[in-house]
């Protein structure tokens, strides 16, 4: 669940290219947070700090500036496309109590049963929550699952508070098969081994016959 990461940031006064290079330069990261129907706040952030929170997938911030602050979620990161450095954050504003929807990574845990392998066919589930209780991952359990087998969203283990926002409940978010390489391995082998015998059996005849034919 996500924890709130308090970050102490500046009102931000200064725009344009030039304004967040030397933000850059300075170890501070150019950001707006935007709230339904009032004007947005323009911060700039600690660098190392914010770079570190952003880490937490779906974290609750609380950003301070001067004498106010606001609590808020990540909007959209923008990223250096070769440095990778971030860029620019726009955060949303979010109220105590209030639920948003998110969408959450999956990930299918445990080992299915023989050669068979979970594959995870809805990568990022969204949902509802409340913002002091938003998911960072969904765990999927497939310990022991046999090929062929589903786990649909409705069978889904979710932490309290959250619900599924708009998939499907009869949708499968894990299939567990074994796959056609796999499958093909093991007839390949299979074969080798019946022809390998094959032939022992044809030597062992033609040594029989041969022997036979000098007892004559």
């Amino acid at each position: 669940m996500a924890n709130t990461i308090e970050i102490e940031g500046q009102v931000r006064d200064e725009f344009g290219k030039g304004a967040a290079r030397r933000m850059r330069v300075a170890q501070q990261i150019p950001a707006t947070i935007y709230a339904g129907g009032a004007d947005p706040v323009f911060v700039k952030l600690p660098m190392k700090e914010t770079t570190l929170g952003l880490r937490r997938r779906n974290a609750l911030f609380t950003i301070k500036y001067g004498a106010d602050s606001k609590m808020a979620v990540v909007k959209d990161v923008q990223r250096n496309p070769v440095k990778r450095i971030v860029e620019h954050i726009d955060f949303y504003e979010v109220k105590a109590g209030e639920k948003i929807e998110v969408e959450v990574p999956v990930f299918a845990v445990g080992l299915p049963k023989g050669a068979a392998v979970a594959f995870v066919d809805i990568q990022r589930l969204p949902v509802r929550a409340d913002v002091s209780n938003l998911p960072e991952r969904i765990d999927v359990n497939v310990d022991g699952l046999e090929s062929g087998a589903k786990v649909f969203a409705k069978d889904l283990n979710l932490p309290e508070g959250v619900e599924l926002s708009s998939t499907d409940p009869e949708e499968s978010v894990v299939t567990v098969e074994v796959p056609e390489d796999a499958s093909a391995s093991t007839a390949s082998t299979e074969g080798t081994e019946a022809g390998a015998e094959g032939e022992g059996s044809a030597a062992e005849g033609g040594q029989a016959e041969t022997a036979e034919t000098e007892s004559k």
